[in-house]
């Protein structure tokens, strides 16, 4: 990676704050530079008091990329995805978020707290920050996303 300082949008509900001070603490030694959007504390909170800010920032280009992290992944997931410009994806696996990205173009990963260790946590997270998307065929799926009823 060059030296360019990349700054992540990263948010956790209480199941996920752990996970989110881990990989914070991980990848800001390696040019990640993070915006919180809570929770700060272990104590009970509602996702979508989370999800929505990070997902509005993502939508209005602030930030490339998000990281939303609660016990199973689904509710931050539901919540990023109202966003007509967000593509939340959950991984639990390497092959997961390499493929969110290239296949996808996905800019919120959306970790499973409950689901997943700690190290994974910041192996996927770095896998998907890192890893382009490859266009071509994709992109026209891409296009055919947003559609509103």
């Amino acid at each position: 990676m060059d030296e360019k300082i990349w700054k992540i949008a990263i948010g956790g509900d209480h199941a996920g704050f752990r996970m989110k001070e881990y990989i914070k603490q991980v990848l800001e030694l390696s040019n990640f530079k993070f915006e919180d959007y809570g929770t700060f504390s272990e104590e009970s909170a509602d996702y979508p008091d989370i999800a929505h800010p990070l997902s509005e920032a993502v939508h209005a280009d602030k930030f490339k990329f998000g990281i939303l992290i609660c016990g199973s992944g689904n509710g931050m997931a539901i919540v990023a995805n109202k966003y007509r410009t967000i593509r939340a994806a959950i991984c639990w696996s390497e092959e997961i978020a390499k493929l969110a990205r290239t296949h996808n173009d996905a800019n919120i990963l959306v970790l499973p707290a409950r689901f997943i260790s700690q190290e994974q946590a910041v192996c996927f997270s770095e896998i998907f920050l890192k890893t382009e998307f490859e266009g071509g065929r994709h992109q026209k799926r891409i296009e055919k996303i947003s559609h509103l009823l």
